[in-house]
């Protein structure tokens, strides 16, 4: 376990109090980062705070500014800044329990793991955790963390449980401005039930680990070939056909779900079971 919490603090549920710590559930991938190098010199490349008409300021001058009109600000101290900073309340009060299902998944914003903080916390959290997990529902409250109120959820996940911090309403794009323009239509059922079948071949259990950034593994490998080559350029085509531009006929897609399903490529490890066939729907009595 990590040596140092992200959050340590009681969860509250009524008269109840749990000792818990929190720990980050997540860590930032391996990603290839790069720096602007003057190629002449082989240095990298520094950047100076300018401003227009004025050049290069020192640190101590710089303030920070909210645009409240175009091109016009409300400067702001940084003590200014940090007055306003919510505290870290020590407890996390679990006022509202929702169905997990009820909670669309563009609110989840960032999972934490929540531990009991010792052996006396033991019972109360494990009572809390099986509580949740019999009735099926997610706890919802409000923390303060790191000088800003979240809303977070928390759920059961394993021995543990799984904290979430959620985005507020505001921080959400409603849907309908995007899928609006999606026809409001039916698709053949036999369209749909090729779909389906193919669906099935490829269905099997989640594992991660399978997965990797293509992207990363192939800039870690031409990296290494540049470092191998001493500064050789290194090009090569891109693999693959080119997308398809304008929309498909039925007669194509249908085609092309027929060869998907007889291929079955990249099929689960274990065979899916068959999709039962569609029973007619039953008619109604007079």
């Amino acid at each position: 376990m990590p040596a140092r919490a992200y959050w340590q603090g009681q969860i509250r549920l009524a008269l109840v109090s749990i000792p818990v710590e929190i720990y980050s559930a997540t860590k930032s991938g391996a990603a290839i980062s790069f720096k602007q190098i003057h190629e002449p010199t082989g240095k990298p490349i520094h950047y100076e705070k300018v401003v227009t008409g004025v050049g290069p300021v020192d640190t101590d001058e710089i303030m920070k500014g909210f645009e409240f009109e175009k091109g016009n600000y409300v400067l702001l101290d940084q003590d200014e800044i940090d007055a306003v900073k919510l505290e870290s309340k020590k407890t996390l009060e679990l006022t509202q329990f929702v169905d997990a299902d009820e909670i669309d998944v563009l609110y989840y914003e960032k999972p934490y793991f929540v531990v009991p903080a010792d052996d006396l916390a033991e019972e109360a959290f494990i009572v809390l955790r099986e509580a949740l997990r019999r009735t099926r529902k997610v706890g919802l409250g409000q923390l303060a963390m790191r000088g800003r109120e979240y809303v977070v959820s928390l759920k059961p996940c394993g021995r543990g449980m799984v904290l979430e911090t959620l985005r507020y309403a505001d921080e959400v794009n409603k849907a309908q401005g995007y899928f609006r323009d999606i026809p409001d239509s039916k698709p053949d059922e036999d369209l749909l039930d090729l779909a389906e079948t193919l669906i099935a071949k490829k269905s099997g259990p989640f594992h991660p680990q399978e997965f990797h950034d293509r992207y990363v593994d192939a800039l870690k490998e031409l990296v290494e070939r540049k470092r191998k080559a001493k500064g050789g350029k290194i090009i090569e085509d891109a693999e693959g056909d080119a997308p398809r531009k304008g929309g498909s006929n039925v007669v194509d897609l249908m085609a092309a779900l027929k060869k998907s399903v007889e291929k079955g490529g990249g099929a689960a490890a274990a065979p899916a079971k068959k999709a039962p066939a569609r029973k007619a729907p039953a008619k109604k009595r007079a």
